[in-house]
């Protein structure tokens, strides 16, 4: 898909089904009020989309972040089919509706497709993003790497009102008072506008030690793919306005970011047969610790009235360095460097981006009621993978370039009670990769360079009625495109005799979204549901195979069924929850037929999700919210790879005064519950060193104040 179009969405209640009451007039009026979606290229009303879209406001970022300060974590129980988050750096594991989502900040893609390193959702500090914006299912809006959706994250904005808006906020959390358990963060940010100046800048620190488990066990950290735990991270962001005059605005943002072990703990191996998770221990681990380093540059410009229709120019850049940890696995020995099983390496992710997107839209073109929107986008794209100890080249550099126009159209009918939408998006792209030799374990193979390239068309058509007033229905077909993980493929060629350009494995992941859904909305009354099917002719699942990742190129199929609802009562009391239930189904012998079940590395489990809050008292409001995630059984896989389930409860008061601020105290994990996280239980290559429990009780204090 293209661009997410008008239409009313039956997502309106899955939206609000998670989101604070403001207390008094504010809560009964929530269920009208306007929400606008950015990650569409043009702005639009949530109720203008024919898909399943949730827009995560700041106070429902708030209260999530609450229980978790990890803003990838705390997705998990706003978006049911999210897949559970990891609590560690990486987001291995964590899909959305089946596949890979593409991770924005304020439309920069943040997401590594060439060589997927899995750390895409670690580049911003929650501190600066106003709120988060999710497209579920495959869709080409942003280009490549939406299979699974797109999750944006939408950077503050300095107030129009010419007033100074400074938010500061604490946050003290231990795992259940255990002596290494304790964790710390503050952030700081400040904007105003001045004149037809304005500006945003701000801070963040944060200091993570251990988790411990529900049986008072310190977490394993994750010493090689890199973890939250035993961590300290720092963000400095601002943003920079200019308006020229009332119709034309320049804006230029800049975001640096970095995550990086401490390295004072190693891990205990645990046992994936025997059930005994890993946990840690003080130690020093060998090599340098895991790290994320992220630099995002934006420069926008906008013309709000040029030829009866808006402009809007992005140019941008986005610098990204990610640092693995190491060990003496086979893949890394070299008889030439030192005695096989001695040698010790590291890995390390660079990737390096920068291009443009060009958007006009414009109302009523043609006759009344037509919308068109065209535009085109350019990416220059280049990534490799060293190992950082030995400075041998794991992956060559690949460079992508792409480029793409589009155009879509939306018609209005029926006193805008029916909304038809159609588009198409030429993609044209190349990969170029030069001659390079693959590492002693893959037999020092020589590989001959090449630049394939593809050329798809891409289209989307959806169908929105509104009936009654407050009851709509929705259709949509769209289609979204990825590169498989290239560098996994070029790094395990041991074939002599192969070429870039012969290898089919490069050609792209297309995906094909089929939603069909409703929403109903009535007085108090929230309710939405929808049921979608994807499907891949030439998918990518990841298999590891002598202690690396090797892609599978194969036929898979996707479905699901969401539904959310939410209830407010006079006062400001509200309930509601929502439901979401996948299956996934690949071709493991080339035969045509979907024999096997994805395993939980690439499905997220069936889930629900409750809450109830209230406000009481002058000033105070409290919450509970309770995620059961239920069993499962893969066929296929080995039957300690099947789920068992698990139920999380999370229980919080807060306290408001305006001269104060707000205090939240949060426990997450309320009772304790031991588990094994989705992904130790359910992935077919998890080892003994990263099969871990998740994380116990946690309570947390949080200060924050806005003025």
């Amino acid at each position: 898909m293209l661009l997410v179009t008008a239409a009313a969405v039956p997502v309106q209640a899955a939206e609000l089904a998670d989101r604070p009451p403001a207390g008094g007039e504010a809560a009964r009026d929530l269920g009208v009020e306007e929400v606008i979606v950015t990650a569409t290229r043009v702005p639009t009303p949530i109720t203008a989309i024919p898909n399943t879209v949730r827009v995560l406001d700041r106070e429902v970022l708030d209260t999530q972040l609450a229980v978790s300060t990890s803003l990838v974590d705390s997705l998990s129980f706003s978006i049911p089919s999210f897949a559970p988050g990891r609590q560690k750096m990486t987001s291995t594991g964590e899909s959305l509706r089946g596949r890979t989502p593409l991770y924005m900040v304020d439309g920069i893609p943040q997401s590594t497709p060439l060589r997927d390193g899995k750390r895409s959702g670690f580049t911003v500090d929650p501190a600066f993003v106003d709120r988060v914006e999710v497209i579920y299912g495959a869709n080409a809006i942003q280009g490549v790497g939406a299979t699974g959706g797109v999750i944006n994250y939408v950077t503050v904005a300095p107030p129009k009102t010419g007033k100074w808006l400074t938010r500061a906020a604490v946050d003290l959390t231990t795992d259940d008072f255990q002596a290494n358990g304790f964790h710390q963060k503050a952030s700081l940010l400040t904007a105003r506008k001045v004149n037809r100046f304005d500006f945003v800048v701000g801070g963040a620190y944060e200091i993570n030690d251990l988790y411990y488990d529900g049986r008072g066990r310190p977490v394993g950290v994750d010493t090689v793919q890199g973890d939250i735990m035993d961590t300290r991270a720092w963000n400095l962001f601002s943003k920079l306005g200019f308006d020229v005059d009332e119709d034309q605005r320049l804006e230029l943002t800049a975001n640096l970011f970095e995550q990086g072990g401490d390295g004072d703990y190693v891990g205990i191996p645990g046992s994936v047969r025997g059930g005994i998770p890993a946990t840690s221990r003080k130690g020093v681990p060998d090599g340098d610790p895991t790290r994320n380093e992220a630099m995002n540059l934006a420069l926008t410009y906008r013309h709000r009235n040029l030829g009866g229709g808006e402009l809007t120019l992005q140019s941008f850049y986005y610098d990204f360095y990610a640092l693995y940890g190491g060990n003496r696995n086979a893949v890394f020995q070299d008889s030439a460097i030192a005695p096989v099983g001695t040698l010790f390496d590291q890995s390390a992710l660079s990737s390096e981006k920068y291009g443009a997107k060009l958007t006009y839209a414009r109302q009523d073109t043609l006759w009344r009621g037509l919308q068109v929107v065209a535009g085109a986008d350019l990416l220059n794209d280049q990534t490799f993978q060293e190992l950082a100890q030995t400075g041998r080249l794991w992956v060559p550099k690949m460079i992508y370039r792409g480029w793409a126009p589009f155009v879509q159209l939306e018609q209005k009918l029926f006193a805008e009670r029916v909304r038809v939408s159609g588009g198409l998006r030429y993609e044209n792209a190349k990969l170029e990769v030069p001659d390079f030799t693959t590492i002693a374990s893959a037999n020092r193979t020589s590989v001959r360079g090449g630049s394939p390239s593809f050329n798809k068309l891409l289209t989307n058509a959806g169908v929105v009625v509104e009936p009654v007033e407050g009851l709509s229905l929705f259709t949509s077909y769209a289609q979204g495109f990825t590169m498989p993980d290239a560098g996994l493929i070029l790094r395990a060629v041991r074939t002599p005799g192969q070429t870039v350009n012969g290898l089919v494995d490069l050609q792209p992941v297309i995906a094909d979204n089929i939603e069909v859904g409703a929403s109903y909305r009535a007085n108090r009354l929230e309710l939405s549901a929808s049921y979608f099917w994807s499907a891949s002719e030439l998918g990518s699942r990841i298999q590891v195979i002598g202690g690396a990742g090797v892609v599978q190129r194969e036929k898979t199929r996707i479905k699901g069924f969401e539904v959310a609802t939410s209830y407010s009562f006079p006062g400001g009391a509200k309930v509601g929850g929502s439901y979401a239930a996948l299956e996934g189904r690949y071709d493991s012998n080339a035969d045509g037929r979907l024999d096997k079940d994805l395993d939980g590395r690439n499905i997220s489990p069936d889930r629900v999700n409750l809450y109830a809050q209230t406000p009481f008292g002058r000033g105070f409001m409290g919450r509970v919210q309770l995620s059961h995630l239920f069993d499962r059984k893969f066929d296929g896989g080995l039957p300690q790879h099947n789920f068992n389930g698990y139920t999380l409860m999370d229980a919080l008061v807060s306290y408001e005064r305006d001269n104060l601020g707000r205090f939240t105290l949060a426990v997450s994990n309320l009772f304790d519950e031991y588990y094994l996280t989705y992904f130790s239980q359910t992935s077919t290559f998890v080892s003994d060193t990263d099969y871990v429990a998740g994380r116990g009780r946690a309570v947390s204090l949080r200060w924050q104040r806005t003025f």
